[in-house]
Parts: C-alpha cells; structure tokens; sequence
C-alpha cells in the first residue's frame, strides 16, 4: 500500500505563490492549505531566496525576493523589480492614500472608484491642457498599467468602476505615505519641469 504524496497539497500552494499575488477571496480552500502549511512554504522558498508575505487579516500572501547583507553571495533575483513611470507612482500614492482615508472613515473593506474619480485624484498634479480629453486618455493609459501590475482591479462587467486592491498597503507603506506631501512637490516640480523621468517602485 502506498503512502499518499506528502507534496500534494504544498505543491499547489507553490505554484501559485510562484505565479503571484494568492487572495484568499479566489480561492478560500487553497488559502486555508495555505495557512496550515505556511511553515513548509517558508522553509521551500527560503532556498531559493525569497520570503513568504502573509496577510492574514487583509487576505493575500505573494513572495518576495529577501534582502541580503552580503551582495557577493546574494543569489540571482527571481522576482524582478517593476521600474514604474513617475505618473504611476504618483497615481498609486494617492490611490494609497485614498485608501487609507476611506479605512479611517468607512466600515466597508472594499474601496470601489470610477475611472473619472480616479482621473480627477491625478488631474491637478498634469500638465496644463486644452485638451481634456487627451488628458483623460493619458491617465486612463496609467490606470490600465496599475491594473495590470495588480493594485486595481475592474469589476466584473463593470470596467469603469475598479476596485483597489489591499495588497497596496504593503508596497504603499504607512513610512511612504508619510513622506507623499514631500513627493508631491517633487512631483510638481517634475511637470514644471517637463523632464522625462522615471521613479522607484513603491
């Protein structure tokens, strides 16, 4: 009689962390496998450098590449860094921020916004223009990159109302936040300036 496979229920886990962010909203069953089995996942992605992050109150675990003391003997990175373009940087700090006023304010866990509210939050920190339609175009052309990268989501038939993703709150940290007013006037400088230029990742 053969033993069942111990890797059955880890292996599906792995996979899907190794596909990206897992919420516990998609799939309840895996995030539970998840849950009684973080040790061994920790220990499995430990080899390879990265680091288990698990929200259990906000409901998502994604991997992250662990930082290393030693460059000489850091290993090779698995989860490449995102290099973002100034105006999706900016679009996510106010997104963050949004979201944090809406915790503060709201008994609600979800924080659903239309494409025109999200242009508007952005709207005063563009450049001048005739053309607002223009204008709207290009902002609509940073909502979709922040949707693509998983910060928005669209609502299922519904894609001029998104929903923002909590997973923002770790990569928008409350320190980040913090330091947003002092973004801002860089950010404004930057349009005065018109210089083409990218920002770090949150």
């Amino acid at each position: 009689m053969t033993s069942a496979d111990p890797n059955a229920a880890l292996s599906p886990v792995l996979i899907a962390l190794m596909k990206g962010v897992t919420y516990q909203e998609n799939d309840p069953q895996l995030w539970q496998s998840m849950l009684g089995l973080q040790a061994r996942v920790r220990e499995y992605v430990g080899v390879l450098g990265l680091e288990l992050i698990l929200d259990e109150a906000e409901g998502y675990a994604y991997l992250r590449q662990r930082p290393s003391s030693d460059e000489a003997s850091a290993l090779p990175r698995l989860v490449p860094r995102r290099p973002l373009a100034f105006p999706v940087s900016l679009l996510l700090a106010l997104l963050r921020k949004k979201l944090a006023e809406f915790d503060a304010s709201s008994g609600d866990t979800r924080l659903i916004l239309g494409r025109e509210e999200i242009v508007d939050l952005v709207r005063l920190f563009m450049p001048d223009t005739a053309n607002e339609a223009r204008l709207a175009d290009r902002i609509d052309i940073h909502i979709n990159r922040i949707v693509e990268i998983g910060f928005l989501r669209p609502l299922r038939g519904r894609s001029d109302q998104l929903e923002v993703r909590r997973i923002l709150k770790a990569f928008v940290d409350a320190q980040w936040l913090g330091e947003l007013e002092r973004r801002l006037a860089d950010y404004r400088a930057h349009v005065a300036g018109g210089v083409n230029r990218k920002d770090d990742t949150p």
